[in-house]
C-alpha cells in the first residue's frame, strides 16, 4: 500500500506542476486559457498539499510494514531457535 501511496504522491505533484505552469502560461497569453491565474494558483497549491499528504502517509504505511515484517521475523527466529 505504501508504493501505492507513493506513486499517487508522484502523480499529484505532476499535475501540480502542470497547473503551476498553467498558471504561468495564463498570464502571459493574457487569459486565453480557461479560468484565471488565481484558480489554477489554488489548484497548483491543492495537488501540492495533497501530494506532500499521499507522500507522507505513503511513507508511514512503508515504515510500519518494515516494522510487521521485522517483528514476524524475530517471532519466527524465536519459534526456530528458542531463546
Amino acid at each position: 500500500m505504501g508504493r501505492n501511496l507513493l506513486i499517487l504522491s508522484a502523480t499529484l505533484l505532476l499535475f501540480s506542476l502542470v497547473s503551476c505552469g498553467m498558471q504561468w502560461s495564463a498570464g502571459t497569453h493574457g487569459g486565453t486559457l480557461p479560468g484565471d491565474v488565481v484558480l489554477w494558483q489554488t489548484i497548483s497549491l491543492g495537488l501540492l498539499v495533497a501530494s506532500l499528504v499521499a507522500a507522507v502517509a505513503g511513507m508511514l504505511a512503508s515504515m510500519f510494514g518494515q516494522v510487521k515484517r521485522r517483528e514476524a521475523e524475530r517471532a519466527e527466529r524465536e519459534r526456530r531457535y528458542g531463546r
